[in-house]
């Protein structure tokens, strides 16, 4: 298939081309770089440097076989502070490129969507039937977009897919996580085994969970670029499916950060913080949907397993930098 992926020179997005391309389909980037990179843009893929909304449709008149739609913006306390710049970059640019979507005739769309959409969980592990209440502007963005995904694909007979990840870590080959802000854990942790920071920051230590810290499941990227391809093979027209893509297994606060001690060779400090408002005890996902309807199943749940890979590359860019 010739494929679009937008946001192909970030993080999940990097990825997913690379398997794309591994897999044989023809794959073109779009990416306007103002957080990704141009060197995490696959060997055998297209670049194309531009404004989402100003290039897609130019783009897609070509003629494409589907599009994974990864471009966003994603840090939630950006979101509340900035929400002018999440509706617009976010909800904005998705409607424009489901306009060259339509226009073009492209027939399938798989969404980066995102577990934030929840919000507080009333129950866990969290099923996609679960009320979607999210309580930050970027989760809301993601949610209005899942809306008029489902709108367009019965309106007008798209197949279309939305994933909503849970907590995306590891790495793939050359491709991993170096975000220029960076909010994850596990990048944060190995910052300090590379003595780039002094300690981790653990928020929170009194949390009903078996050792106070928060707990939250971490999916390979890997296992993630896989769900998007048997996405694309899944897709039916007229339909807007939703899989939530997790591991089903929840780790704590303390228990990555021992991974990384473990696996790094380095003590890493940690220094115990206030409670952020709004963070979940626990956020642990229901993939079971995915499994049965899609056949995806996690090959790299192992924590251990998946901050090795993260500090291989983690390492590796330390090294050429």
């Amino acid at each position: 298939m010739k494929l679009l992926v937008t946001g192909g020179a970030g993080y999940v997005g990097s990825v997913c081309a690379a398997r794309l391309v591994e897999s044989g389909h023809e794959v073109v980037v779009l990416d306007d770089l103002s957080t990704g990179h141009a060197d995490a843009v696959p060997d055998g893929c297209r670049f194309v440097q531009a404004e989402l909304a100003e290039a897609a449709g130019s783009l897609l008149a070509e003629g494409f076989d589907g599009v994974l739609h990864l471009a966003a913006k994603s840090l939630v306390a950006e979101s509340m502070q900035d929400p002018e710049k999440y509706w617009s970059g976010n909800v904005l640019t998705s409607l424009r490129l489901l306009d060259a979507v339509r226009s073009a005739g492209t027939p399938r769309l798989v969404f980066s969507s995102t577990a934030a959409v929840y919000g507080q969980p009333e129950q866990v592990p969290i099923p996609e039937s679960a009320a979607t209440r999210p309580t930050n502007t970027y989760g809301a963005t993601k949610l209005a977009i899942d809306h008029a995904i489902t709108s367009y694909a019965t309106a007008y007979g798209l197949s279309a897919v939305s994933l909503r990840y849970f907590n995306v870590a590891g790495a793939h080959g050359a491709f991993g996580e170096r975000h220029t802000v960076e909010t994850h854990l596990i990048p944060l942790v190995l910052q300090v085994a590379l003595g780039q920071r002094e300690a981790i920051h653990v928020y929170g230590d009194d949390y009903p969970t078996d050792d106070g810290t928060c707990v939250r499941d971490y999916i390979h990227v890997s296992d993630l670029a896989d769900a998007h391809l048997l996405a694309l093979e899944h897709a039916t027209p007229g339909e807007h499916r939703i899989y939530n893509l997790g591991s089903g297994a929840g780790f704590s606060v303390r228990q990555v950060i021992d991974a990384c001690r473990e696996v790094t060779g380095h003590p890493i400090p940690a220094e115990v913080k206030g409670r952020r408002v709004g963070d979940p005890a626990s956020l642990i996902a229901s993939s079971e949907l995915a499994q049965v309807e899609l056949g995806w199943k996690p090959q790299h749940a192992d924590l251990a397993g998946i901050v090795r890979d993260a500090w291989e590359f983690t390492r590796a860019r330390a090294g050429n930098s």
